[in-house]
């Protein structure tokens, strides 16, 4: 059974570079059709996706986000990181990382299907979530 685990800073100051990392055991990042996600829920608020990185390594993001972020992995680690710039308070939230099995399809029809599936918590495999705090 795969199991998905957040780390990095509970304390970011704004306009730093926010950096988190999710390392995976019990399956591998390179397995085809899995998308490996970056979620968050500011306090108050919804869950929002924030982008993802295939098995082949390609990377999605949502528009909004898409200017300060950064999704990237170490496959002989099994672990994707997040890198989100010039953060604010607003990016006060608990962060998690999932996994979601999806068949291929256009980038637009990949991005539209991950948020709907991860907002909604829909589905797939989760990490227990880490908060970072955005504060000076």
């Amino acid at each position: 059974q795969v199991q998905l685990q957040e780390s990095g800073p509970g304390l970011v100051k704004p306009s730093q570079t926010l950096s988190l990392t999710c390392t995976v055991s019990g399956g591998s990042i390179t397995t085809t059709y899995y998308y490996w996600n970056w979620v968050r829920q500011p306090p108050g608020k919804g869950l929002e996706w924030m982008g993802a990185i295939s098995a082949s390594g390609r990377t999605y993001y949502t528009p909004s986000l898409k200017s300060r972020s950064s999704i990237s992995r170490d496959t002989s680690k099994n672990q994707f990181t997040l890198q989100l710039g010039s953060v604010t308070p607003e990016d006060t939230a608990v962060y998690y990382c999932a996994r979601v099995f999806l068949a291929d399809r256009t980038e637009t029809i990949t991005i539209a299907s991950l948020t709907s599936i991860l907002t909604r918590r829909q589905g797939g495999s989760w990490g227990q979530g880490t908060q970072v705090t955005v504060s000076p």
